[in-house]
């Protein structure tokens, strides 16, 4: 019999012990829990360092924590550190969902959610998760729903359904929108951009790219008008609409009079 590894992940203590034990209770599921994101990494870190990878994840939505932009794609298969909120390190539930996907895409996860909200259900697809589903549906839901996401399939509440397609229409329709003013940057626009997006203040960014402060001032004036904002905090949140990544700040290599230095 194929075993299905399952992951709760949920900061409610009760409700994730006692969704582990029914779910445990199926002759062909195995079963662990977390109460938290970071609790959740280090789990799927030492599965995949043994050899046992989860298959299916279900992830509170509501974790903990602010949302915060979507994480860039690691280049390696390490699970990447997510951003925290708090003291605690609580990480919220739809940014674990990206931060999995990015580095085990072969996770399914389900999202459990106290109210369906067609808003942050495509936030939660977007991110990688294959599934919405309400944390009050009957076990044998649940189920279906986790063997389903196994063959590829994607599970959302019929009520949700309307909501959910406007939502990721309207997502793609400012996407577009938002690709095309990035296209108007010249390249060293674009590298200043890339900057501003790792949160690199003007002199960081003419350290990095050996420009004067003014030059950079200028550069950065250039793309909040291209654009069509009035903040770097607008500029970013564009950018990353368009799928502009920050710029690396860990390797060596960084641009000098147009030639790589």
């Amino acid at each position: 019999m194929v075993r299905i590894r399952v992951l709760v992940v949920d900061d409610h203590r009760i409700f994730a012990e006692s969704l582990a034990a029914a779910l445990a209770a199926e002759p062909d599921v195995d079963v662990s829990a977390a109460g938290s994101g970071p609790a959740a990494l280090r789990s799927l870190e030492r599965a995949a360092a043994e050899g046992r990878r989860f298959d299916v994840l279900l992830v509170d939505a509501d974790l903990g924590g602010s949302l915060p932009a979507p994480l860039p794609r690691p280049a390696v298969a390490a699970v990447p550190a997510p951003r925290e909120s708090g003291e605690d390190g609580v990480v919220d539930g739809i940014s674990l969902v990206g931060c999995v996907r990015s580095a085990q895409p072969g996770v399914r996860i389900v999202v459990l959610a106290e109210k369906d909200d067609p808003r942050r259900a495509a936030l939660a697809l977007q991110a990688g998760a294959s599934g919405w589903v309400a944390k009050d549906c009957s076990l044998s839901r649940l189920l279906t729903v986790i063997r389903g996401v196994l063959r590829d399939e994607t599970h959302l509440p019929p009520a949700l359904l309307t909501g959910v397609l406007r939502e990721l229409t309207a997502a793609r329709r400012h996407r577009t929108e938002s690709e095309r003013l990035v296209e108007s940057l010249t390249p060293r626009e674009r590298e200043v951009l890339r900057c501003m997006v790792a949160g690199l203040g003007r002199k960081a960014v003419a350290e990095r790219l050996f420009l004067s402060p003014h030059t950079v001032r200028t550069h950065m004036q250039n793309v909040l008008g291209k654009l069509g904002v009035h903040s770097t905090l607008a500029a970013v949140a564009l950018a990353r609409r368009a799928g502009v990544g920050p710029a690396d700040l860990t390797g060596d290599v960084v641009e000098r009079g147009g030639q790589l230095a």
